[in-house]
This record gives structure tokens, C-alpha cells and sequence, in this order.
């Protein structure tokens, strides 16, 4: 039997989630949790070998409760099951180490050969998800942007000055300015509002 546990903010979807999986046979699910810090609780709790994780929650997102939980029991298998596909949070839940990268509409067969797929050693990813993986990994490496890069450009595309965003990152606005020139010249622009427009068209934040 698979020992399987449902990470989810939302109790409907778990209550969802449990019974798409709990009649299939070879599945025994064996618990939930609603927030990153929970899931890392329970998992040292329950040992379970896959876990369904979801990316944003409170007290603890996705990434760093897998982290967290890898680092504790590595031999878990963990899924991401998410409805967000930005390259950043792909990229994020893969370093973590998630053994697979699924969106929410998936069906209930996909969802239990994923499963099955995980538990074997294998990598399991949405069709969309791979794609973006391999676009990037084809992009040229000067359009890659760090983190703190692509962080400071989330802030700005929330309409921050650089000094809200050296508050808000901790860092000088003399650094957050290093860091938009960075960005100008990875992405070929000018200005900011350029730099985010071609930032999220490129799938970079």
C-alpha cells in the first residue's frame, strides 16, 4: 500500500482530493494538513511515501515545506498539485526536490498513474509544466534572472518604489537600483515598466 498524504489550505479540496484517491486500491491516504508548517509535522508523523503538495498557503508554503520534509525524510515522494505554472514557482518546488510538478484540473487517472509513476523513482509533470521547463532551459542564459533579481521586479510590478522595495527586502535603495540595471541590461530595456512587461511575457516573474 502507498502511504499518501494531502497537503491543502482549502478543505474542500482535500475532502476532494481524499475521495478521488482513498477507493483506489494501493492507496491508503493517511492524513492531511492545510498549511506548510503542519505538513512538516505530520509527515514526520505519518511517514508517508508520496505527498500532494500545494504551493501557497499560510504558516509554511509549499517550497519550503518540501524542503523541510526532504531534509527530514528523503525517501518521500513529493507532488506538487498546484493551479499556478509560473517558470518561477516551477523552478523553486524543482530545487526543493518535488519529484513531480501537476496542475488541479488533472484527472483522476492522471492523477493516480502520477502516483504510481512517483513511487517508482520517476519524474511526473504536466504536459505545460514540461514545456515551460524546456523553453527555459533552451532560453539564453543572459535572460535568466537570480532570485533577489526577479524578486525586486515582482515588487515593482506591484507598483513599489525602489525605496518601498529596499523596505520590504531589507536591502538599500542603492542596491535595489543595482539590481534593476541588472535586470535592463538581461532583458534589453530601458525602463521598468519595459523591464516587467518582457519579464512577464517571458514567463521570468
Amino acid at each position: 500500500m502507498v502511504r499518501l498524504m494531502i497537503v491543502d489550505d482549502h478543505p474542500v479540496v482535500r475532502e476532494g482530493l481524499r475521495g478521488m484517491l482513498e477507493s483506489a486500491p494501493g492507496i491508503d491516504v493517511v492524513g492531511e494538513a492545510g498549511s506548510g508548517d503542519e505538513a512538516v509535522a505530520r509527515a514526520r508523523e505519518l511517514r508517508p511515501d508520496v505527498i500532494l503538495m500545494d504551493l501557497r498557503m499560510p504558516t509554511g508554503d509549499g517550497v519550503s515545506a518540501t524542503t523541510r520534509i526532504l531534509a527530514d525524510r528523503p525517501e518521500s515522494r513529493v507532488i506538487v498539485l498546484t493551479t499556478y505554472e509560473t517558470d518561477q514557482d516551477i523552478v523553486r518546488a524543482v530545487e526543493a526536490g518535488a519529484a513531480g510538478y501537476l496542475l488541479k484540473d488533472i484527472s483522476r487517472a492522471d492523477l493516480l498513474a502520477a502516483v504510481a509513476s512517483a513511487v517508482r523513482g520517476e519524474t511526473v509533470l504536466a504536459p505545460s509544466v514540461a514545456t515551460k521547463l524546456v523553453t527555459r532551459m533552451r532560453a539564453p542564459v543572459a535572460e535568466s534572472l537570480s532570485r533577489r533579481e526577479a524578486e525586486v521586479l515582482s515588487l515593482v510590478a506591484r507598483g513599489l518604489t525602489n525605496a518601498e522595495i529596499g523596505v520590504e527586502l531589507f536591502i538599500s535603495e542603492a542596491t535595489v537600483k543595482t539590481h534593476l540595471l541588472r535586470v535592463f541590461a538581461k532583458l534589453g530595456v530601458s525602463d521598468r515598466t519595459a523591464a516587467v512587461t518582457t519579464a512577464l511575457g517571458r514567463g521570468l516573474i
